[in-house]
């Protein structure tokens, strides 16, 4: 009995190695994610500045344009 068991336990023990290396290595590669590049917007030196400037020309042309005469000369005689 000693033999059958002894039979046994090595097939058993030559299997499973036999197993383990079976199909070879797997090699994994992974590959690169691709880099999304965004071009950065080119402005001016005098980007920022437009806006502002239109809106003081727009006070000042009002300011300019208003005819508040304080002088009541009406002609009453």
């Amino acid at each position: 009995m000693k033999k059958l068991t002894a039979l046994v336990a090595s097939t058993a023990l030559v299997s499973s190695a036999m197993a383990a290396f079976a199909g070879g290595p797997v090699v994994v590669v992974d590959e690169a994610e691709p880099v999304a590049v965004v071009a950065a917007e080119e402005t001016g030196s005098m980007g920022g500045l437009l806006l502002p400037a239109l809106g003081a020309a727009a006070i000042i042309a009002l300011i300019a344009s208003d005819n508040d005469d304080d002088d009541d000369t009406t002609d009453s005689e």
